[in-house]
């Protein structure tokens, strides 16, 4: 394998929460810390962002909505318009709001799962750069008519989040755990079950922490190491490393598959001064290309 590394965006303070939206050929996503939404062309390589009065933690687009995606505000999941160019976006509505116990909380990560239904996740609040509360987070599923579900708590950071459909498995991190955990997934219902850990960083020597990640057509992951300058392939069946992608940029976040055949993967980063400097290309967003599998396609949330 021979993959190739490319800054494709402008670096920002805090990347996170990558989509690639299919239809409109685009990658969507946020900068938490400068409170803005971002949305990358790779067909013309223009770069977009829209600032909120806010943290956005995640944007996805609502399927049927054009210009219309959830985005993560605090623990609020909120509707936004965008028309994905240099111009104001607007809080629509507020779908869910969560965590009412821990008001300093904030949504993480979040995605569609397979029929569109929400999966987002919280965490405590950081009170100095690097330091959080602790067991104060939690999963939810907020389905297509808006009921909120609370499938786990005790969570120090959500992160990770996707699904094998051929393995009813559904992956997720709870990043300080250091581990990559897998439950069994019942695609009609949304519910999960079962909870196992499937790979361990320290069974491998590993440094950082698990960030978010992906999932390619063979069943293996693309884990963002966060802290770690890579991006780990890994086989959850096996609890192997398949491949380590190392990426310019120590603060990797997440990670998806896009393009037209979907076999480029997208990576986000930071470039947050955790008492030292991270200087350009860190915070952008790259592409890696070469690494011969490909992605599902991103699901949209659908909403009644």
């Amino acid at each position: 394998m021979s993959a190739s590394v490319e800054a494709v965006t402008a670096p920002v303070w805090l990347g996170e929460g990558p989509h690639w939206d299919h239809a409109e050929r685009a990658l969507y996503f946020v900068s938490i810390f400068d409170h803005t939404i971002h949305k990358y062309v790779p067909d013309t390589k223009v770069h977009t962002r829209a600032k909120l009065d806010g943290m956005p933690t995640f944007i996805i687009p609502i399927e049927g909505r054009r210009h219309h995606f959830v985005v993560g505000l605090g623990r609020r999941v909120v509707e936004v318009e965008w028309a994905g160019d240099d111009h104001a976006a607007h809080v629509v509505r507020t779908v869910a709001e969560v965590d009412h116990e821990y008001p300093n909380n904030r949504f993480n990560d979040a995605k569609a799962d397979p029929r569109g239904r929400l999966f987002a996740g919280t965490m405590g609040h950081e009170y100095e750069p690097g330091k959080f509360d602790l067991k104060k987070g939690s999963l939810y599923r907020i389905d297509g008519d808006g009921k909120t579900h609370r499938l786990l708590s005790g969570i120090d950071i959500s992160n990770g989040l996707c699904w094998d459909l051929k393995e009813k498995a559904f992956y997720y991190a709870d990043s300080f755990e250091y581990t990559i955990r897998r439950y069994d997934y019942d695609v009609d219902t949304g519910d999960i079950s079962n909870e196992r850990h499937v790979f361990k960083y320290s069974d491998h020597g590993l440094e950082g922490i698990v960030d978010g990640m992906t999932i390619d057509t063979d069943g293996n992951l693309w884990v963002a190491n966060f802290d770690g300058h890579q991006v780990l392939k890994i086989d959850p069946r096996t609890s192997k490393i398949l491949d380590k992608i190392p990426i310019p940029a120590l603060q990797v976040t997440s990670a998806t598959f896009g393009g037209p055949s979907l076999s480029t993967l997208f990576v986000t980063t930071a470039c947050m001064d955790r008492g030292a400097p991270q200087p350009p290309p860190a915070g952008s967003t790259f592409q890696v290309t070469g690494l011969g599998v490909s992605g599902h396609q991103n699901v949209n949330v659908k909403f009644d």
